[in-house]
């Protein structure tokens, strides 16, 4: 949290991006950050908080809330690139594989397009685990030009 007199920290303006330009975190799924996504969001379905319902399901054990690995690419969007400042316009998201408790996810946003004349941005996105995409996508994001 931000204190009075502590700077802001802006990202990368409209002027600053190019096509091409890529940024990725990574994060291990815990059995904490499960819960506590379905504590934030309501979000109680067993397959990911109930080991013996999730063990009698095609899955065989407990999953990640697919829009936590999504909440990852927010994470991109929001930190790096574009980075803060940037306004989330839209997010087409496809869910392809589960994400298991401990594994690694890798989300990648990757600029594909510039519309300089809206001063938005379109990103190729992605979350892979051992290298296989497990959700895939598209946003869109506003980004703030530097000052004339």
């Amino acid at each position: 949290m931000r204190t009075r007199g502590e700077s802001v920290v802006q990202g990368k303006f409209l002027e600053e991006l190019s096509v091409g330009q890529t940024a990725e975190l990574v994060r291990v799924v815990g059995e904490a950050d499960i819960e506590a996504f379905a504590e934030v969001t309501g979000d109680n379905n067993p397959v990911h908080l109930d080991a013996d319902y999730a063990a009698k399901t095609a899955f065989g054990e407990r999953i990640a809330h697919g829009m936590l690995s999504a909440g990852y690419i927010s994470a991109v969007l929001g930190t790096t690139l574009p980075g803060p400042g940037a306004i989330y316009l839209s997010q087409a998201l496809r869910f392809k594989r589960p994400v298991k408790i401990g594994d690694s996810v890798t989300a990648r946003a990757t600029v594909t397009e510039i519309d300089a004349a809206k001063a938005r941005v379109t990103l190729a996105t992605v979350c892979l685990v051992n290298g296989k995409p497990v959700v895939d996508g598209e946003a869109v994001v506003m980004v703030p030009r530097k000052a004339a």
